[in-house]
């Protein structure tokens, strides 16, 4: 089976420089030992434990980073002059993953989500896809409305990031 899946990309563009950007959703986001994290999460006997060792790893935005790809490295192998920079940033919470997934269980695929940030010649770009649309062909109210609410603290971060 094939499903059609129409996807919102929401995007700003910044004149700030990408390292105060990056600076500022750093500090927004937690940074947390993953193998630890992950320890906690199966080591926890309930609900409640395993949400307090979720919450003791998000940044203030309630995301936490998973993992980063400099895709400006790979780009710039083999180039002589300066590229620009773009970096691939996997950001969530598994909390509000497993809302989504328990209702629907594609979700699974979109979660975390990529915050993709790249300079270009007119300033530096913060895109996001949206999870509401991801989720939208399911047609499940509950699953929208948790991916609406991640979808406004991801643009919130990146439009405060860019501004």
């Amino acid at each position: 089976m094939t499903k059609q899946i129409n996807v919102e990309r929401w995007s700003v563009v910044s004149s700030k420089p990408f390292n105060e950007i990056l600076m500022v959703i750093d500090a927004a986001i937690g940074h947390p030992d993953l193998p630890t994290l992950r320890k906690a999460i199966v080591a926890a006997q309930t609900y409640s434990e395993m949400e307090s060792a979720v919450r003791g790893a998000v940044g203030s935005t309630n995301l936490m980073q998973f993992m980063r790809f400099d895709l400006g490295e790979i780009i710039a192998k083999g180039r002589e002059s300066d590229s620009p920079r773009i970096l691939r940033l996997l950001v969530g919470n598994p909390l509000i993953m497993r809302q989504m997934a328990e209702l629907v269980p594609d979700a699974g695929s979109y979660a975390p989500v990529t915050i993709l940030i790249d300079e270009r010649a007119d300033g530096v770009h913060l895109s996001y896809d949206r999870m509401a649309s991801l989720l939208a062909p399911y047609k499940n109210p509950e699953a929208l409305k948790v991916a609406n609410d991640l979808d406004l603290k991801v643009e919130a971060l990146l439009a405060g990031a860019a501004s």
